[in-house]
């Protein structure tokens, strides 16, 4: 289930990313600097063993989302968010226009007609792969990008995800997209803000739900209005609090859609995750979406 506004800059996120600041570390997690050098001296203090990049900082912390295990759960529950299952491997040959103002919404991560992530998707797949059952529809991607109309999309459409799905390369495609544009911007931004694992996670998800954007409806936008209200830990402030004001936020938005405004990820899943100070995101975990139960045990 997608809002409208998850679209327009899907090439943005890494410049955005390289203009945050960090201090600190994400809490609950262990620290960047921990052990004595070989000089006896602490490695906080050995100017040669700091990172002189952000990309560098973040290798240098643990993994968080990042780790596989912790990875698929955050897969499984988005999945229960977009398509009610925990499968969320079945969902690459998906492809459907439910009428909410997305055009088509398909693939592993529900990719969308209206933004620009699937027409960069089938952009950048045809480039190695021009003759893929979809690149004859760059055009009308192109045409209908950023709008809620499928105009020479049908026929024909359906019919050609489900076929490119079916070659293994475009559900590497699809995989290659998904941590682009969105996981790995997500739980980078979330690090240097200073965030563990759940924290994390309710990024991946904003980024999800509200897309790469800028304006105060999208992921950037909601982030930058927390931080006037709250300090993130990377700028003193408390973990859970801030996660809270974030959850306030992204909800508010959520709830005042015309279209799809259903707050369950937020109130039923994610939040409470945070009131039982899952901060590590590891289960069980157990919560609900739309009246439906869910529950990854281990």
């Amino acid at each position: 289930m997608k809002p409208l506004t998850r679209l327009y800059l899907i090439g943005a996120p890494v410049a955005i990313v390289a203009t945050a600041l960090f201090a600190g570390t994400p809490g609950g997690d262990k620290p960047i600097y921990d052990e004595a050098s070989e000089t006896g001296r602490a490695p906080q203090d050995d100017e040669n063993l700091k990172p002189k990049t952000d990309q560098e900082l973040i290798a240098k912390l643990p993994p968080g989302l990042a780790d596989p295990a912790a990875k698929e759960r955050a897969a499984q529950v988005i999945s229960t968010a977009e398509n009610s299952t925990l499968n969320w491997r079945g969902q690459y040959s998906s492809v459907r226009n439910t009428g909410d103002g997305n055009g088509y919404t398909a693939g592993v991560i529900g990719f969308t007609s209206a933004a620009h992530s699937m027409l960069q998707l089938v952009e950048d797949y045809t480039k190695s792969h021009p003759d893929n059952p979809l690149a004859s529809f760059l055009p009308a991607l192109r045409k209908v990008d950023g709008t809620d109309s499928v105009e020479g999309l049908d026929p024909g459409f359906t019919q050609a995800w489900k076929q490119a799905a079916k070659e293994p390369d475009f559900l590497k495609a699809q995989d290659a997209a998904r941590d682009k544009y969105y996981f790995k911007p997500a739980v980078d931004l979330a690090k240097m803000d200073g965030l563990g694992t759940l924290g994390q996670f309710i990024y991946y998800d904003a980024m999800v739900l509200h897309g790469p954007g800028i304006d105060e409806r999208s992921f950037y936008g909601i982030r930058d209005s927390v931080r006037k209200k709250a300090k993130s830990p990377a700028e003193g402030g408390k973990e859970k609090p801030y996660l809270n004001a974030f959850l306030d936020e992204t909800r508010e938005v959520l709830r005042t859609r015309k279209t799809l405004n259903d707050t369950s990820r937020i109130d039923t899943a994610q939040r409470v995750f945070l009131q039982k100070n899952n901060m590590q995101f590891k289960p069980p975990l157990e919560w609900k979406m739309y009246g439906d139960d869910f529950s990854i045990k281990r």
